[in-house]
């Protein structure tokens, strides 16, 4: 039942989950006067704490799985995937930030309420809560997955829902007391522990290969086929490929001023400083630091494909062959590496790294999905009846951060049935499933921000257009409607592109009427 673990690993495992209740428990000491302190901290978090969490929300369990699998299948385009986030970056700090601290906004989405009314805002929240919903979800389903091959050796039903349901509970405790604060205190403390596992990885992969550094580059510069594996430009104008440079400069720009500035998971750590100028500095730290954390899990791939792919650089001694499955199930060789080569203790320490990178996902989405649900619908919905103190809405957010916990449980459950019974791979959702959401909120936004038109039905029309039009691009529904094959090979950034434009011009056919102008000044 335990694989391959031992009483060290047990000892590391146990640490952690101690010190991690312990956090819990000392942050929930600090009580919580209002919701915007609960939500927001009172704004009075430091940025380079702000700048960490917002860093360890971006390398959830995708990443620290994700990324050894791209670097041991390609080369180091991934890494200069970050030149789009660091323009994102620019955009949403020069242009939303400054407007979000200006109105004292709890969720980015009260810059809609502002403009087009309530319901525009509702309609915003809403989509984001749909998106976070299946990609926090996704997410958690693959790091269950991770943690029970380690900790069970099986993928069983009720071994994944055991294990998905320990990492909900971890990041439930520590998140519910102390709200936003004990968020980015525990992102702080996971940050540091996937990045010391990382980093312990990469020291014994170089140290199990027998060839020098200089020959482990010119291996790399000169593998198979022709394949430059060094290379971290590509300049191919190819539509199937997201981390072309081409691709980076436009629909991975979009992706990013999404994540930035309109997803509330990140926005909100960016609004729990003191002002507008600490919030961008905190984004910016947290995107330069981005390229050589990205670089580091790029590089366990890298030098994976140098033990598993390369005898000649191993002394010709084959470590062995690499097993594309478990149990049936298709695994990365990240994992396949950690099931079959992880020395006692070390496995410990990755499967804490795995945890770790999950939990601070899961952290992120309690606290940002419960503030859109008070702030966007509750607190409007029970003020227009019953006056309520602040303590309310704490205790509201508390609640309803139980019941996100209960939807990304659920949703991590149904995953596990649902990956048996369709042909979509996992990883693939997990990685462009916020698109869905998206499209629709940046093609509002960017209406928002440079032009005046828009109504209340057109931003709910927009939302749902960017929806659909990006539906329309999945594979299986260009062959349920008999659209073009090449629509199939279509990257998710460029499927962004598409609906993003698509719900921009959904936007603004709209035009605010003169009543709408005098309720919302009203």
């Amino acid at each position: 039942m335990t694989g391959g673990f031992t009483g060290l690993d047990w000892v590391i495992v146990g640490g952690y989950l101690a010190l991690l209740l312990g956090l819990g428990w000392l942050l929930s000491k600090q009580k919580s006067e209002d919701a915007r302190d609960y939500f927001l901290g009172g704004n009075q978090m430091s940025y380079w704490v702000v700048a960490v969490s917002v860093l360890a929300t971006s390398q959830s369990a995708a990443t620290f799985l994700g990324g050894p699998d791209q670097g041991y299948r390609g080369d180091y385009t991934y890494v200069t995937a970050n030149i789009g986030a660091i323009i994102a970056a620019i955009f949403v700090a020069r242009l939303l930030v400054p407007k979000f601290y200006a109105m004292q906004a709890s969720t980015v989405y009260e810059l809609l309420g502002a403009r087009y009314g309530t319901a525009a805002m509702k309609a915003a929240g809403g989509m984001y809560l749909v998106g976070r919903l299946l990609a926090s979800g996704s997410r958690l389903y693959m790091a269950a997955i991770a943690v029970s091959m380690i900790l069970y050796a099986n993928i069983e039903a009720d071994s994944i829902i055991s294990a998905a349901f320990i990492m909900m509970a971890l990041g439930f405790v520590i998140t519910f007391m102390g709200g936003i604060r004990s968020v980015l205190w525990s992102d702080l403390v996971q940050f540091a522990i996937y990045i010391m596992a990382a980093c312990t990885v990469l020291y014994f992969l170089w140290t199990e290969i027998p060839a020098s550094g200089a020959d482990i580059l010119n291996g790399l510069d000169n593998a198979p086929n022709g394949q430059n594996r060094l290379t971290f430009f590509n300049l191919d104008v190819n539509f199937s490929q997201p981390f072309a440079l081409i691709s980076i400069l436009t629909g991975l720009v979009l992706l990013n001023i999404g994540n930035f500035g309109l997803d509330q998971d990140t926005t909100q750590r960016l609004l729990t400083c003191e002002n507008a100028q600490q919030g961008t500095r905190a984004l910016f730290i947290s995107v330069v630091v981005a390229v050589p954390v990205v670089w580091l899990f790029v590089s366990i791939g890298q030098l994976l494909h140098i033990f598993y792919d390369r005898p000649e650089l191993m002394g010709n001694g084959l470590a062995g062959a690499v097993s594309g499955e478990f149990e049936g199930e298709r695994i990365t060789i990240f994992m396949h590496y950690i099931l079959n080569e992880m020395p006692t203790g070390l496995r410990g320490l990755v499967t804490v790294g795995v945890i770790a990178a999950a939990v601070s996902t899961i952290n992120s989405g309690l606290n940002s999905m419960s503030s859109v649900i008070v702030q966007d619908f509750y607190r409007p919905w029970i003020e227009t009846r019953t006056p309520r103190d602040e303590h309310h809405f704490v205790q509201a957010g508390r609640i309803s951060m139980g019941v996100v916990g209960l939807g990304l449980f659920a949703m991590a459950v149904l995953c596990f049935y649902w990956q048996r019974y369709t042909d979509m791979a996992l990883l693939d959702f997990a990685l462009s499933v916020m698109v869905f959401a998206y499209s629709g909120l940046l093609g509002v936004y960017f209406a928002v921000v440079f032009t005046s038109r828009g109504s209340t039905t057109s931003v709910i029309f927009a939302l749902a257009v960017g929806f659909v039009v990006t539906l329309v691009q999945q594979s299986y529904m260009v062959d349920v409607l008999g659209l073009p094959g090449a629509w199939k090979s279509l990257a998710f950034s460029w499927q962004l592109c598409i609906g993003t434009f698509a719900a921009f011009l959904a936007c603004v056919a709209g035009n605010t009427s003169k009543s709408e102008n005098k309720a919302l000044a009203a």
